[in-house]
């Protein structure tokens, strides 16, 4: 057995093993690699090259008898030894033979974890040891630095810059980054297919024009929130990288149709793009992405508001997009019914549609995305005011797979619908935010306890997230119902009603308003999630139920004119009003 060097494991730290410095730290308590848990389209070449190649094995090893495991392809000896979940098992892996040896150092190399800045030291002085048995930096193909974000610039990147088999980059938020540093990174490498620079808001087209030079095989980029990038950079990535497949320029303030128009003509693989608040894309943008690209599985468009119904209705009658599912249309305010319609003729298969702020569509848009039947899994209509209970009804009955439903500030929604909804078998989260027509007879509903029963009906016991904020007519009693008879429950926002953010024994069990909000805004916060959810359950349940009716002279109750007024009030007074966002802007968890 031949001589290796357990130094080489960057997956064993000093707790571990007897491994040098140079040890970068464990690596097997990450997520799952992609590529060996999904069908890579990446076509990785994770096992396919390393440093093995460039060694000969002595004739002693030669000449001896093969073992049938010898013969496997060292793709699927990676695959195989992947499956241990000990790092101290991989090392001794590492020690069978030499074609072990070098599979083994490929798998934990290939992508290394940075969790503190000693593992980053670690990794850097092991690829920069010339006298090292493998070329690591011939080995990492995954490198992400996010973790480090606030720790991390140009000086940083500069002992990766011979990585030159780098298949997926990941800076996010390394904000301190400027285009020098990522253009020293892709230069010379061939092999990027992933980039994700989210957040840095210093790269220019300097950097998207590096990409488009040194890296043709490409097929994903998210550049969110880099508003310096403009159409110039845009158009020759899209000339010279033609398998993109993935595209996310949400916030890239300054794109117009010009760059979008050159990744529909050029660009025929592309499966998702995501233009949100790209604020000078119009009609033609979207027409030609449909056009070129009827394998779109997901477009986001949201606030792009410059989007007509034209965008769709100039689509040919015949063309069909059934691999699209997810459409989002969140704010592209002058979108009517007749859009509606024609998107869901053309793409009959979405699973997720996304209409909130589409303030025009009626019930008549509701009515033909009752047509979507069993695709439809996630349903947004938040603001959308003049939707009502008869076109829910409707859709309860077509579309029974609903997992969400977004409702927040539709103000014609009643108990009625409600209870409709509550029937969905599916149903794990639904937005009710300033639905204020509604009352504990919902909350029942979505309980399980039909109207007029106090008994279980065993319908929607499967509820995970309930909106509720501002719904002034709910009360304790049906909030407790609705903790007692949905066990899976981990969320509940009911910022704004009284019942609960006027008791200081109840807020408890809040989590921390946002640090943005006001002094008002924090007053009237309550959202509970998590560990908080269980204690409110538990509280309740303690005998501390019936002191609800406290704050109440005897025989008072909430009415439609009277405190409910005063909450509407409260809510103008802090910038909560309808005007402001739907859903649960205010308590930040539509995430």
């Amino acid at each position: 057995m031949e001589h290796t060097n357990p130094s080489s494991d960057p997956s064993v730290d000093d707790s571990a093993s007897s491994s040098t410095p140079s040890t970068p730290g464990q690596i097997l308590d990450d997520e799952p690699d992609f590529a060996l848990t999904h069908n890579n389209d990446s076509q990785s070449s994770f096992g396919a090259s390393s440093s093995r190649e460039q060694s000969v094995q002595p004739p002693s090893v030669r000449s001896r008898p093969k073992y049938p495991i010898e013969h496997l392809p060292p793709e699927l000896l990676i695959y195989i030894i992947s499956k241990l979940s000990s790092p101290s098992d991989i090392l001794r892996c590492l020690k069978v033979s030499k074609a072990w040896s070098d599979c083994c150092v490929e798998l934990l190399w290939h992508r290394p974890l940075f969790t503190t800045w000693e593992r980053l030291v670690n990794v850097v002085n092991s690829i920069q040891d010339t006298n090292a048995h493998w070329r690591y930096a011939d080995l990492i193909k995954r490198l992400n630095l996010s973790n480090l974000s606030d720790q991390i610039n140009d000086g940083t990147l500069q002992p990766f810059v011979n990585c030159r088999r780098i298949e997926r980059l990941t800076l996010t938020s390394c904000s301190s980054l400027t285009d020098s540093g990522i253009i020293g990174l892709v230069r010379g490498n061939r092999q990027l297919l992933a980039l994700d620079i989210t957040g840095l808001h210093s790269i220019t087209d300097l950097t998207v024009a590096a990409l488009a030079h040194n890296c043709p095989r490409l097929q994903g980029l998210n550049i969110t929130n880099c508003r310096k990038v403009t159409d110039a950079s845009l158009v020759t990535l899209a000339e010279n990288c033609k398998y993109l497949k993935r595209l996310k320029l949400n916030k890239c303030t300054m794109v117009t149709d010009e760059s979008i128009e050159a990744f529909a003509r050029r660009c025929p693989s592309m499966l998702e793009i995501d233009l949100q608040d790209c604020r000078f894309i119009t009609d033609h943008s979207v027409t030609s992405l449909m056009l070129g690209g009827r394998q779109l599985r997901e477009l986001r468009l949201a606030s792009c508001s410059n989007i007509t119904d034209d965008a769709f209705l100039q689509l040919p009658s015949h063309l069909r997009y059934d691999s699209l599912r997810i459409l989002d249309l969140t704010a592209c305010h002058q979108l009517t019914d007749l859009a509606v319609e024609r998107i869901i003729e053309g793409a009959p298969r979405l699973r997720i549609l996304v209409l909130a702020k589409c303030v025009e569509i009626t019930d008549r848009s509701v009515m033909a995305i009752t047509k979507l039947g069993k695709n439809l899994h996630d349903i947004h209509l938040g603001r959308c005011q003049q939707i009502s209970d008869d076109a829910l009804k409707e859709l309860v009955k077509a579309c029974n797979r609903i997992r969400y439903i977004d409702l927040a500030g539709c103000h014609r929604v009643t108990d009625a619908a409600v209870e409709k909804l509550a029937q969905l078998p599916k149903l794990r989260r639904i937005g009710l935010v300033k639905c204020q027509a509604i009352t504990d007879d919902s909350i029942n509903a979505l309980a399980g306890i039909r109207r007029g029963e106090r008994s279980r009906n065993n319908v929607a016991t499967n509820l995970e997230r309930v909106h509720l904020s501002y719904c002034v007519r709910i009360t304790l009693g049906g909030i407790k119902a609705l903790l007692n008879h949905c066990p899976k429950l981990t969320h509940l926002s009911l910022t704004g009603i009284q019942a609960f953010f006027l008791r200081d024994d109840l807020i408890q069990f809040c989590r921390e308003a946002p640090a943005e909000f006001n002094e008002e805004q924090r007053t009237v916060f309550c959202v509970f999630s998590g560990d908080g959810v269980s204690k409110l359950r538990k509280y309740l349940n303690e005998d501390h139920f019936d002191s609800e009716f406290n704050m109440y002279e005897e025989g008072e109750m909430l009415d439609d004119d009277g405190d409910a007024d005063g909450i509407l009030g409260l809510m103008q007074s802090t910038g909560l009003d309808a005007e402001d966002g739907d859903g649960d802007d205010f308590d930040v968890d539509m995430q």
